[in-house]
Protein backbone atom coordinates (compact mmCIF):
# COMPACT_ATOMS: atom_id res chain seq x y z
CA UNK A 1 0.00 0.00 0.00
CA UNK A 2 1.37 3.36 -1.03
CA UNK A 3 1.04 6.16 1.55
CA UNK A 4 2.67 9.42 2.54
CA UNK A 5 3.32 11.06 5.91
CA UNK A 6 2.40 14.74 5.96
CA UNK A 7 2.32 17.57 8.49
CA UNK A 8 -1.18 17.91 9.90
CA UNK A 9 -3.05 21.05 8.97
CA UNK A 10 -6.27 22.54 10.32
CA UNK A 11 -8.25 21.21 7.34
CA UNK A 12 -7.34 17.62 8.31
CA UNK A 13 -8.82 17.84 11.80
CA UNK A 14 -12.38 16.73 10.94
CA UNK A 15 -11.06 13.50 9.41
CA UNK A 16 -8.60 13.00 12.27
CA UNK A 17 -11.32 13.50 14.87
CA UNK A 18 -13.51 10.97 13.07
CA UNK A 19 -10.63 8.44 13.02
CA UNK A 20 -9.97 9.05 16.72
CA UNK A 21 -13.59 8.57 17.76
CA UNK A 22 -13.85 5.45 15.56
CA UNK A 23 -10.96 3.95 17.54
CA UNK A 24 -12.49 4.10 21.05
CA UNK A 25 -11.69 2.62 23.57
CA UNK A 26 -8.16 2.03 22.21
CA UNK A 27 -7.65 5.80 22.54
CA UNK A 28 -9.51 8.31 24.66
CA UNK A 29 -12.30 10.44 23.29
CA UNK A 30 -11.44 13.99 22.32
CA UNK A 31 -13.37 17.00 21.03
CA UNK A 32 -12.49 19.45 18.28
CA UNK A 33 -11.24 22.14 20.69
CA UNK A 34 -8.80 19.64 22.22
CA UNK A 35 -7.70 18.52 18.75
CA UNK A 36 -7.05 22.16 17.79
CA UNK A 37 -5.04 22.60 20.99
CA UNK A 38 -2.88 19.61 19.95
CA UNK A 39 -2.26 21.30 16.61
CA UNK A 40 -0.91 24.30 18.55
CA UNK A 41 1.12 22.58 21.30
CA UNK A 42 2.27 19.26 19.83
CA UNK A 43 5.89 18.99 18.80
CA UNK A 44 4.97 16.28 16.30
CA UNK A 45 1.53 15.98 14.71
CA UNK A 46 1.61 14.13 11.44
CA UNK A 47 -1.02 12.40 9.36
CA UNK A 48 -0.93 9.60 6.83
CA UNK A 49 -2.49 9.93 3.39
CA UNK A 50 -3.59 6.91 1.36
CA UNK A 51 -5.20 7.86 -1.97
CA UNK A 52 -5.78 11.42 -0.67
CA UNK A 53 -7.62 10.04 2.40
CA UNK A 54 -6.41 10.66 5.97
CA UNK A 55 -5.86 7.11 7.19
CA UNK A 56 -3.88 7.64 10.39
CA UNK A 57 -2.07 10.11 12.60
CA UNK A 58 0.40 10.42 15.48
CA UNK A 59 0.58 13.17 18.11
CA UNK A 60 3.64 13.58 20.35
CA UNK A 61 4.78 16.19 22.89
CA UNK A 62 7.96 17.03 24.74
CA UNK A 63 7.85 17.88 28.47
CA UNK A 64 6.78 21.32 29.66
CA UNK A 65 3.60 21.64 27.61
CA UNK A 66 0.30 22.97 28.93
CA UNK A 67 -1.22 19.50 28.89
CA UNK A 68 -2.84 17.89 31.91
CA UNK A 69 -2.99 14.20 30.90
CA UNK A 70 -2.20 12.09 33.98
CA UNK A 71 -0.09 9.76 31.82
CA UNK A 72 1.91 12.63 30.32
CA UNK A 73 2.41 14.01 33.84
CA UNK A 74 3.61 10.57 35.03
CA UNK A 75 6.45 10.68 32.49
CA UNK A 76 7.14 14.36 33.20
CA UNK A 77 7.77 13.51 36.88
CA UNK A 78 10.29 10.80 35.97
CA UNK A 79 12.16 11.97 32.88
CA UNK A 80 13.55 15.39 32.05
CA UNK A 81 13.68 14.67 28.32
CA UNK A 82 11.30 12.55 26.25
CA UNK A 83 8.83 12.62 23.40
CA UNK A 84 5.43 11.44 24.63
CA UNK A 85 3.13 9.77 22.11
CA UNK A 86 -0.31 10.88 23.22
CA UNK A 87 -2.02 8.88 20.51
CA UNK A 88 -1.36 6.96 17.35
CA UNK A 89 -4.37 5.90 15.31
CA UNK A 90 -4.46 3.94 12.08
CA UNK A 91 -7.86 3.41 10.45
CA UNK A 92 -8.95 -0.22 10.71
CA UNK A 93 -8.83 -0.91 6.98
CA UNK A 94 -5.29 0.48 6.79
CA UNK A 95 -3.82 -1.60 9.62
CA UNK A 96 -1.23 -4.25 8.86
CA UNK A 97 0.49 -2.33 6.05
CA UNK A 98 3.38 -0.88 8.05
CA UNK A 99 1.84 2.57 8.48
CA UNK A 100 2.21 2.60 12.28
CA UNK A 101 5.82 1.42 12.05
CA UNK A 102 6.52 4.11 9.42
CA UNK A 103 5.04 6.82 11.65
CA UNK A 104 7.21 5.67 14.56
CA UNK A 105 10.31 5.57 12.33
CA UNK A 106 9.52 9.12 11.20
CA UNK A 107 9.07 10.13 14.85
CA UNK A 108 12.47 8.61 15.69
CA UNK A 109 14.12 10.75 13.00
CA UNK A 110 12.28 13.82 14.31
CA UNK A 111 13.32 13.04 17.90
CA UNK A 112 16.94 12.17 17.16
CA UNK A 113 18.36 15.62 17.96
CA UNK A 114 15.87 16.36 20.77
CA UNK A 115 15.83 13.30 23.06
CA UNK A 116 16.72 9.63 23.18
CA UNK A 117 13.44 8.50 24.79
CA UNK A 118 9.98 8.02 23.27
CA UNK A 119 7.21 7.25 25.75
CA UNK A 120 3.60 6.16 25.46
CA UNK A 121 0.87 4.32 27.28
CA UNK A 122 -1.21 1.39 26.12
CA UNK A 123 -4.48 0.29 27.66
CA UNK A 124 -4.29 -2.91 29.66
CA UNK A 125 -7.80 -2.38 31.07
CA UNK A 126 -9.66 -2.53 28.75
CA UNK A 127 -6.92 -4.55 27.10
CA UNK A 128 -5.63 -3.32 23.75
CA UNK A 129 -3.84 -6.49 22.67
CA UNK A 130 -3.00 -5.25 19.17
CA UNK A 131 -1.30 -2.12 20.47
CA UNK A 132 0.58 -4.03 23.18
CA UNK A 133 1.98 -6.45 20.57
CA UNK A 134 2.80 -3.60 18.14
CA UNK A 135 4.68 -1.57 20.76
CA UNK A 136 6.62 -4.55 22.12
CA UNK A 137 7.62 -5.58 18.57
CA UNK A 138 8.82 -2.04 17.92
CA UNK A 139 11.01 -2.17 21.03
CA UNK A 140 8.98 -0.45 23.75
CA UNK A 141 9.10 -1.94 27.24
CA UNK A 142 6.94 -1.31 30.28
CA UNK A 143 8.33 1.05 32.94
CA UNK A 144 5.18 1.28 35.07
CA UNK A 145 1.41 1.01 35.22
CA UNK A 146 -1.25 3.46 36.26
CA UNK A 147 -4.97 3.25 37.02
CA UNK A 148 -7.14 6.10 35.76
CA UNK A 149 -10.82 7.01 35.55
CA UNK A 150 -11.49 5.78 39.10
CA UNK A 151 -10.11 2.34 38.31
CA UNK A 152 -12.09 1.94 35.08
CA UNK A 153 -8.87 2.07 33.05
CA UNK A 154 -5.34 0.85 33.58
CA UNK A 155 -2.43 1.60 31.30
CA UNK A 156 1.00 0.16 30.69
CA UNK A 157 3.45 3.07 30.67
CA UNK A 158 6.09 2.28 28.07
CA UNK A 159 9.46 3.61 27.00
CA UNK A 160 11.52 3.22 23.84
CA UNK A 161 15.21 4.09 23.84
CA UNK A 162 16.42 5.60 20.57
CA UNK A 163 19.85 4.20 19.76
CA UNK A 164 22.19 6.70 18.17
CA UNK A 165 24.28 5.52 15.24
Amino acid sequence: MKFSIISTENEHLDDILFLNESSLPAVSSINMDEMKKFLNIADYFKSVLVDKVISGFLIALQPGKDYQSVNYKWFEKRYKSFLYVDRIVIGSKYQGYGIGRSLYNDLKVFASNKTDIITCEVNIKPKNTGSIIFHKKFGFHQVGTQSTDKGEKEVSLMKYLITKR
